[in-house]
């Protein structure tokens, strides 16, 4: 089926309206019209070729939500209108060991929602910024949060679960002193999702504008990194640092405010490397420095599960499909609160 989408066919052009072709759903697809699908900074780098590999034409987009509108005849789990979402991982083997353990995400053969292989003409998946999407139902989501936060439900499917995975992971909650770095797309939603676990949540921020803005998403403190005196203030003091950033910065003088045996993640992915941090960073207090990718499906569900229980929803702006290009711009100069989403019925003009 032929159907609208956004996308671009080459890193130096902007992104434009194309005609793209799904497959007629087989036994085990689930055939999603999309309602909403969020925009992720990792959609910039992709569609501009600033990380290697994209595959033309590009059509980004890893945040979907919408309704079932078709299933294949031996699909059981979901039936015809079903709320459902689609995060970044549309395959996987199946059958390595990640696999096995529900952490598709590590799997090395995992298959991206957008520039990952595929029978499917163009030999490569095409992503959300289009009006349907088709699915194996292993990799499809279920959405229990009110229809009406649906649009506001798009960018848990990466930003949620990239900041929920790490945190579930080190096992955060009540009696844990926890830093959430950076206050954009995936901070805002680490600050709500810490608060959630129990956690006593302290915001880092480069700018003294954003304090207010912070205490508001559930931040108990914020700390504007620049003022050394604030930073010396919180030394040698927290179980836990989630860090969003996704530009080189100094690792060192936040692995400086952890606990003996505290854990600095990284899940902001820069175009460039970080600078390396000192060994005696880590080593001086038995500290670790780790990352972490996004989280594996049932983790995802999880994690849908969690923030509807909590009514925890991203904060947005929503915005037409023709207005992506400028989007775009405006993230790049930090111009957004704290994510965009596609009206996906703008497609069509």
């Amino acid at each position: 089926m032929t159907i609208k989408a956004y996308g671009s066919q080459a890193g130096d052009r902007p992104l434009e309206p194309l005609d793209i072709t799904r497959r007629t759903p087989g036994a085990h697809d689930v055939q999603i019209d999309i309602a909403f699908c969020g925009v992720c900074h990792s959609d910039i780098h992709q569609v501009r070729s600033e990380w290697a590999g994209t595959l033309y034409p590009c059509v980004p987009g890893h945040e979907i939500v919408g309704r079932v509108s078709a299933v294949g005849g031996q699909v059981t789990a979901f039936r015809l209108g079903d709320l459902v979402g689609v995060g970044c991982i549309v395959d996987s083997c199946k059958h390595c060991d990640d696999c096995d353990d529900g952490l598709e995400n590590y799997c090395d053969h995992m298959v991206g929602t957008y520039n990952g292989p595929t029978a499917d003409a163009p030999g490569h998946t095409l992503g959300g910024y289009s009006q349907r999407i088709v699915v194996h139902e292993r990799y499809v989501l279920r959405i229990s949060h009110p229809e009406a936060q649906l649009a506001a439900v798009a960018p848990l499917l990466c930003a949620g679960i990239t900041t929920y995975s790490p945190l579930r992971h080190w096992k955060v909650g009540r009696g844990h002193k926890v830093g959430v770095v950076g206050i954009g797309g995936l901070g805002h939603m680490g600050i709500k999702v810490a608060h959630a676990m129990g956690a006593h949540v302290v915001a880092f921020t480069t700018s003294e504008s954003k304090r207010d803005a912070a205490r508001a998403l559930g931040a108990d403190e914020v700390v504007v990194s620049r003022n050394p005196d604030e930073m010396a203030a919180h030394r040698k003091s927290f179980d836990f640092i989630l860090n969003t950033v996704a530009a080189p910065h100094d690792l060192d003088v936040f692995l400086g405010l952890l606990k003996r045996d505290g854990a600095m993640t990284l899940v902001g992915a820069p175009a460039s490397p970080h600078p390396s941090p000192n060994v005696f960073s880590l080593i001086m207090k038995r500290r670790t420095l780790a990352g972490s990718l996004i989280g594996g499906i049932p983790e995802t569900q999880e994690m849908l599960d969690f923030c509807a229980e909590h009514g925890i929803v991203a904060d947005i702006e929503m915005i037409r499909a023709d207005e992506i290009n400028a989007a775009y711009e405006r993230m790049l100069q930090g111009d957004v609160k704290y994510r965009f989403v596609i009206d996906s019925a703008t497609l069509a003009g």
